[in-house]
């Protein structure tokens, strides 16, 4: 029993005051950390690793939060459960940092040199890559960081190094001269994930291109008219009336004067544009793929740092975009421009610094995917794996089933160096686990090691296994091994999930998870994505430190399915912390009562009232259903089922109908058994919410009687069957039905909350009337009941009352002592004065010819809708005042 224990707790809900101290409590403790365990069942995750370079975005704590809840829940269940973080060495972003920081002190990454400029990387990793870690740790996330891992680290440069070793003597990884997405600011080729497609307003040229030996010549459209130089080609689709004739003719280049062949390829949309396309093999990828089938030369004209080449003849040198301008001038003025017209369309952009991705052909490494992604789809499709919602299976299918080979190489200098080995004497490449100092084809001693280093999506890949000590064979990798789930946004199933399934199963022997739980994103609340340049974006730390870290989970997980997006609202984090406030204050009522109370004292069965049965009963359904709703991954319908039970049915109801026998000195033994329910009741909600709200629900449970050092270490709250108790629920409903219709009546009267009237009641159902007639006390209670009188089945209504309906019962309120009369009646008689002078006002206005016939059909009808409300109402004034008459 903790020290704390019947201790008041403070009057206001403050989070700042209690959470940093639990987390500190759990780490300290080693609550997240468990060792592999045979006699237990596994349950395991892997954090998706965030940028090294990051800070906590909602994104983050929406994905965190998610896995968090699932851990916390499955440890509670008694599972061995490891939740592994680590961060990723983020090429692209974290080169870029350290860069942008250099340019600062007037110098680049080649003043100086490879091996000093990993130095000032790895420096500037050690100064800043902790802070997301802490921000998880504000966040509540209970990852075992004992278990930490770095996909630089020593382990993981160590599998990555064997994975691609693996695959190269496999012959799934070769060198080869390709198209790939080029960075002309990063001066790297990127991933298809590492572009962001912009809608943007551009421009259509049409051009003439002559065809040989004639006056004629064929007009093609172009959003990118830099690139003719590179034209190899015309192409049209073979269906396409217009061309088909000049199939095979030869076609002279604008300003370059190059003879191209005009082809038909089925790729050809007919209906752009003009139906031809100009085809350049180096500068985009359905070019390069109908260059590669039509034999076409490829010609670079746009260079790594997006400069026109020497390809470009006198425009060498010039940038890409101020060579566009100056190249429809030119054609302008040859009389090759026939016309230029506004175009809206998708343009790449790189999502590290912005710059306009240029397809660009370079000698890249590549994976070889059609042989890794069969197994892939298959594991899917046999249910080795299964998505969550499952319409994102399909997705899945669909990218493997057309997917391309991956450029795996990137012309960077921080990230895991291609073990690769160029000899200039023999010309041959030798890959190795091990670094060579001489060559392996033919012993020479001139050799350079590749200059490129991985995609880190290539190391991101091994994440599931490499962190459990792969290549070896260890205990954590033998138990946790495939990990149980994958929690992820949507947005990356192709370029990391998928990646990580290949991976798997050629090297972890199994799928790396068995449920693939998709989550959306976190949109500002016009249901924009948050992003730097909108100033939109949220911090989530800003929100932990107002309103803590409990309301900011509870937020994000309530009112949110599966694969959907959801939207943030301030008013949704002032509705969680509003229940975390409705907690508390509940909390607290019940330690005060708490205070002295015999802890030992164990209610018999006939201590029980309906409304203890009912409650413990209610308790047993809502840890059923947040239980099943948590198995089904619909982690937001669970957190609603706990918000209703907690809100309404445990603080709204079952409290209130406590408070007479708390207060009643003479029945110490019901105010005992009041206690035991309430105590009993709040500790398992507690732990049914600990994995929602952990800090919240662990600083209220140390001040309960409990077992263990801590919340997250208790049983979780299932297994109560016992306590359900389906004819206390009826019976229990229907008394709440009562009392609800009551409190409707007496609203619609404006009568004082404290003003007493006499319930009548008519009952067509015998058990009913019983149940009404055993338990009137909770119609003294929470009916503002003076009296409860019933009727006979066949006794007429009783005379100036106000009813309501319900199964198997009327309601009767009299309305004599339950209003004051005249007040009341001067009340109705003002309303319905107001409400003659809108009628007479709308009635004019649709009697006026000219409205209806002018106004929109729809400001008519919605004005025609009022007055119909304005009668109908007006007639109910009217009764209600006759009715006032004869009091």
């Amino acid at each position: 029993m903790s020290e704390e224990q019947g201790a008041n707790i403070p009057k206001n809900y403050d989070p700042a005051s209690f959470e940093r101290k639990w987390y500190a409590y759990w780490e300290d403790h080693g609550f997240f950390h468990q060792e592999a365990d045979e006699s237990r069942e596994p349950y395991s995750v892997v954090i998706p690793p965030p940028n090294v370079t990051g800070q906590l975005h909602m994104g983050h704590a929406l994905d965190n939060t998610l896995q968090d809840i699932l851990v916390r829940y499955q440890r509670m269940r008694g599972k061995n459960v490891i939740w592994v973080p680590g961060c990723d060495h983020a090429g692209i972003a974290t080169q870029a940092k350290v860069e942008e920081s250099l340019r600062a002190e007037g110098t680049t990454r080649f003043d100086l040199g490879r091996e000093k400029f990993l130095e000032r990387v790895w420096a500037w990793k050690e100064q800043y890559g902790d802070r997301i870690m802490y921000q998880l740790r504000m966040l509540g996330s209970s990852c075992d960081w004992a278990r930490e891992r770095f996909t630089m680290d020593g382990g993981c440069s160590r599998a990555v190094r064997e994975a691609f070793v693996s695959l190269y003597e496999q012959g799934l990884i070769y060198q080869g001269t390709r198209i790939t997405n080029w960075c002309p600011s990063c001066t790297t080729a990127i991933s298809d994930i590492e572009v962001n497609h912009e809608t943007e307003e551009g421009h259509l040229w049409h051009l003439r291109y002559a065809i040989e030996g004639t006056d004629e010549y064929v007009e093609i459209a172009t959003t990118r008219p830099e690139t003719m130089f590179g034209d190899t080609g015309v192409a049209v689709h073979p269906d396409d009336e217009r061309y088909k004739h000049l199939v095979g003719k030869t076609l002279i280049l604008p300003v370059v004067g190059r003879r191209i062949p005009l082809f038909a390829d089925a790729y050809v949309d007919p209906a752009f544009g003009t139906g031809a396309v100009k085809v350049t093999p180096a500068h985009d990828p359905n070019d390069f793929e109908m260059g590669l089938r039509h034999n076409l030369a490829q010609i670079i004209v746009i260079d790594t740092e997006g400069k026109m080449t020497a390809g470009a003849g006198h425009y060498e040198g010039m940038d890409r975009y101020a060579c566009r301008k100056a190249l429809v001038k030119e054609l302008e003025e040859i009389g090759a421009l026939v016309s230029t017209e506004g175009h809206e369309h998708a343009v790449g952009h790189c999502s590290r610094c912005g710059t306009t991705i240029e397809p660009l052909v370079s000698k890249q490494w590549f994976v070889r995917m059609e042989e890794l992604a069969e197994p892939a789809i298959a594991a899917v499709r046999d249910g080795r794996i299964r998505f969550v919602p499952d319409r994102f299976t399909k997705i899945y299918e669909n990218w493997l089933e057309n997917i391309r080979d991956w450029c795996i190489s990137r012309q960077l200098w921080w990230g895991h160096r291609i073990p690769a080995w160029h000899c200039d004497d023999c010309g041959e490449t030798s890959v190795s686990r091990e670094d060579l100092t001489a060559c392996a084809h033919c012993g020479s001693t001139k050799i350079r090691q590749d200059e490129d280093v991985l995609d880190t999506w290539f190391s991101s890949g091994l994440w599931p296994f490499e962190t459990m000590g792969w290549p070896d064979d260890t205990k954590d990798l033998r138990h946790f091994y495939p990990t149980a789930a994958l929690v992820t946004g949507y947005d990356i199933i192709f370029f990391w999930v998928a990646r990580m399934v290949m991976m798997g199963l050629r090297f972890g022997g199994d799928v790396p998870f068995r449920d693939v739980f998709i989550h959306g994103l976190v949109r500002d609340s016009e249901g924009r994505k948050m992003s730097k340049s909108l100033g939109n974006g949220i911090d989530p730390v800003e929100v932990i430190e107002k309103y803590g870290a409990d309301t900011l989970r509870f937020m994000l997980i309530t009112g949110n399915t599966p694969g959907n997006d959801m939207r943030f609202y301030w008013e949704r984090v002032e509705a969680a912390r509003n229940f975390a406030n409705k907690i508390w204050n509940a909390s607290r009522y019940m330690l005060m009562n708490f205070e002295g109370a015999d802890t030992s004292f164990v209610p018999a069965a006939e201590d029980y009232t309906l409304a203890d049965r009912w409650i413990l009963s209610r308790c047993a359904v809502t840890a059923r259903d947040v239980t099943a709703n948590l198995e089904k991954y619909e982690l937001g319908e669970a957190g609603r089922t706990i918000y209703e039970f907690l809100w309404s049915e445990f603080c709204d109801w079952y409290i209130e109908l406590t408070k007479a026998r708390l207060y009643d000195k003479e029945n110490v033994r019901a105010k005992n058994t009041a206690l035991y329910v309430l105590r009993t009741v709040l500790e398992r909600t507690l732990r049914l919410l600990h994995p929602f709200m952990p800090f919240l629900t662990e600083e209220i449970w140390q001040k309960l009687p409990h077992e263990g050092e801590s919340i997250m270490t208790a049983h979780w709250p299932a297994g109560h069957e016992s306590d359900l108790d389906a004819a206390a629920e009826r019976d229990m409903t229907a008394v709440m039905e009562v009392i609800k219709t009551v409190r409707n009546l007496r609203a619609e009267l404006s009568t004082p909350p404290g003003k007493k009237s006499e319930l009548i009641l008519r009952v067509t159902d015998g058990a009913l009337r019983e149940v009404f007639a055993a338990h009137e006390d909770y119609f003294f209670a929470l009916a503002s009941a003076s009296s409860v009188t019933f009727l006979a089945a066949d006794a007429s209504d009783p005379e100036n009352a106000v009813t309501g309906a319900l199964a198997g019962a009327a309601v009767y309120l009299p309305l004599a002592g339950l209003i004051d009369v005249p007040k009341e009646r001067a009340r109705l008689e003002k309303e319905q004065t107001n409400l003659e002078k809108e009628i007479a006002r709308l009635s004019g206005k649709l009697a006026n010819a000219g409205f209806t016939s002018k106004a929109p059909a729809q400001v008519v009808a919605a004005e025609r809708e009022k007055l119909a409300g304005y009668e109908e109402k007006i007639t109910l004034l009217r009764t209600r005042l006759a009715d006032l008459v004869k009091l």
